[in-house]
């Protein structure tokens, strides 16, 4: 399983909008991402295609938060979202 870490850079948060563009974005990779906080335990990851999950998440502006995938394109897929998840949606 691919791992990575993400400082959420979003003034909102993952709210919204960034929630919005982030789970589409989730969604599209082909392979199942889930994120979690930092530090939290691994049965807690969610569904990062899912805007509900998301928003329940409680990331806010500067929350590191873990995205995990398995499979062919995780790495790939996990270094598109922390890319997307380090850039200011709200500013897009």
């Amino acid at each position: 399983m691919s791992e990575r870490k993400a400082t959420v850079a979003s003034s909102s948060g993952l709210h919204a909008r960034p929630a919005s563009l982030f789970a589409a974005a989730a969604g599209e990779t082909g392979v199942e991402v889930t994120i979690a906080m930092d530090g939290a335990p691994i049965d807690d990851a969610m569904d990062a295609s899912s805007i509900l999950s998301l928003m329940t998440l409680g990331a806010e502006h500067g929350s590191v938060v873990v995205l995990r995938a398995e499979g062919d394109g995780a790495d790939a897929a996990l270094d598109s979202l922390v890319q997307m998840l380090e850039t200011d949606l709200d500013a897009l």
